[in-house]
């Protein structure tokens, strides 16, 4: 767990911040469980088998986020150590409203020099979810809003770019693309991007079922990368359900 994270942060935010689903389903377990009162002893198990589906499906999604969020690695970034012996280092950190990374980051990397941008607006990214999450944790003081088509920094400004569970929210094409190659622009030729997000693959259709279809498929991603012109250096997992794929923009590898 990483220092400054509470023990059990990670999946109480998903809680937190997306606590309709849970109602939805329990609603949903409660209906099933009266109307299964009406049925013949022939039908009655239709009720109770789609009751225990839609619980046992809910637990197993609670377990792998508190696996991913809360047991793993992930909030160290351990993908980041290759750059920590170079202490001066500048770092673009970007979310999409929800930011629970820069200090970590700023922890990690205590004499670099760290810039937060958020890129949310309601008008475009209407992810109720976030709507919450912002009232939780405030954006912090110096944080930079930027629309995703123009960040305001000169050609090859950072050694670092990370965007951690926030490029997905851009669910327009053309404005993701834009916003990729802004990646690139505002990255040094020697400097890498951290993007880190769930796939829209087997292991997260199995924790999250129709809900990993707000992911992208790794396709989808490496797409996106090619318009921008930049090259996957590196793709790293944090358990089987995060993928971190590590850009550059001259194909120089670690």
């Amino acid at each position: 767990m990483a220092v400054g994270r509470s023990p059990y942060q990670g999946v109480s935010n998903v809680l937190r911040f997306n606590w309709h689903f849970y109602v939805v389903a329990a609603i949903g377990i409660m209906i099933l469980l009266l109307s299964s009162q009406y049925l013949s002893k022939d039908w009655i198990w239709i009720p109770l088998a789609a009751s225990s589906f839609i619980l046992l499906t809910t637990l197993v999604s609670l377990f792998v986020t508190y696996y991913i969020y809360d047991l793993s690695k992930l909030y160290e970034f351990p993908w980041l150590d290759g750059t920590a012996g170079n202490s001066k280092i500048k770092i673009l950190n970007i979310n999409a409203g929800f930011d629970e990374t820069s200090q970590l980051i700023a922890n990690k990397f205590k004499d670099s020099e760290l810039h937060i941008c958020d890129f949310y607006d309601p008008k475009y990214h209407t992810e109720i979810s976030i709507k919450r999450a912002r009232k939780f944790y405030p954006p912090q003081p110096n944080t930079l809003k930027v629309k995703t088509n123009t960040l305001p920094y000169p050609d090859g400004s950072f050694n670092v770019v990370c965007v951690t569970f926030a490029a997905h929210e851009i669910r327009n094409l053309k404005e993701r693309n834009q916003f990729f190659q802004e990646l690139a622009r505002v990255t040094s030729q020697e400097g890498k991007i951290f993007v880190t997000e769930h796939l829209r693959d087997t292991y997260n259709f199995l924790a999250y079922t129709i809900g990993f279809l707000h992911f992208y498929s790794r396709t989808t991603w490496i797409n996106i990368f090619k318009s921008a012109k930049l090259n996957i250096i590196q793709e790293r997992k944090t358990t089987p359900f995060v993928s971190t794929f590590i850009l550059a923009s001259n194909g120089t590898t670690f």
